[in-house]
């Protein structure tokens, strides 16, 4: 998949970003903010303890600012379900990973003045086509022909929370009998990264898909 350096929730909020509206929404942030909680599941670092998001050890990390933010946030905070962290704080996740984004030269922070008076920034696609290809391989990824065992699993988990959220696959591709077998040929293959992921990616997704399901049709990729 095209910006494979990225983390997944970077891979995320660049797909998400809608070069003509607003892209920092709740639906955003919480694509965002799970896309951060499944890298840290596949990477073993979250585990699920009946339900329940609980890190491995109290001294692992990734090594990347946005991932061990939310690494620590949970340590630090009472224990939850995984689909109340797909939604509690989410803004915290969304934020640093746009930041992380802008550094890395993928947004571009312009500074403005609302009302010719108030200082606003206002970030922008500095690499549409980027943002354009991450939409068609998640699009490819579950409408293409590729046998699900052949497609990685951070590119499946991307592909499928892609299409929970709504965005760059559409409607089409994940109703009726085929769109459901490969939805879940996909989650097969994400769940095979470490134990007690069949109930992360099911949480998750019912998380983010939830908030697809409340977005306007107009707003879907």
């Amino acid at each position: 998949m095209p910006n494979g350096s990225l983390s997944l929730p970077a891979r995320l909020c660049l797909l998400a970003w809608d070069p003509a509206g607003s892209t920092d929404s709740a639906r955003v942030q919480h694509l965002v903010r799970a896309g951060a909680l499944t890298e840290l599941a596949q990477r073993g670092l979250l585990t699920d303890d009946e339900g329940i998001a609980t890190p491995a050890d109290l001294d692992s990390g990734t090594g990347d600012a946005v991932l061990d933010g939310l690494l620590e946030l949970v340590r630090e905070s009472l224990p939850h379900r995984w689909r109340t962290w797909v939604r509690l704080h989410a803004r915290v996740t969304f934020d640093a990973v746009r930041e992380q984004l802008v550094a890395e030269g993928h947004l571009r922070a312009e500074k403005r003045r609302v009302l010719g008076v108030f200082p606003s920034v206002e970030y922008v696609l500095a690499r549409e086509a980027a943002a354009r290809a991450l939409r068609e391989e998640a699009r490819r990824v579950v409408e293409g022909p590729q046998p699900a065992g052949e497609v990685s699993e951070r590119d499946a988990a991307l592909a499928l929370l892609a299409a929970a959220a709504g965005l760059g696959v559409s409607g089409d591709s994940v109703s009726g009998v085929r769109g459901r077998e490969r939805i879940t040929e996909l989650t097969r293959r994400c769940v095979s990264a470490a134990p007690g992921m069949r109930r992360i990616v099911g949480e998750v997704w019912d998380a983010v898909s939830d908030e697809g399901a409340r977005a306007p049709a107009s707003a879907r990729g």
